[in-house]
């Protein structure tokens, strides 16, 4: 059986979410993972995503 077939499905998001969700990983090193995870929320980019997407990098779409 396939590893993705393991994987959750999630909801697709729209261009603009995937690029202040790329500004944030970008921004990690920088600004650490606290700033980024107050960025994506004050941006209104759902729980589930931010945690996802900084939390665990693997489960990244590319």
């Amino acid at each position: 059986m396939e590893k993705s077939a393991d994987r959750p499905k999630h909801i697709r998001t729209d261009m603009w979410t995937r690029e202040v969700v790329d500004q944030a990983i970008a921004a990690m090193p920088a600004i650490g993972l606290r700033q980024a995870a107050e960025f994506l929320s004050a941006m209104k980019v759902p729980p589930d995503i931010a945690v996802r997407t900084l939390v665990y990098p693997h489960r990244r779409r590319n």
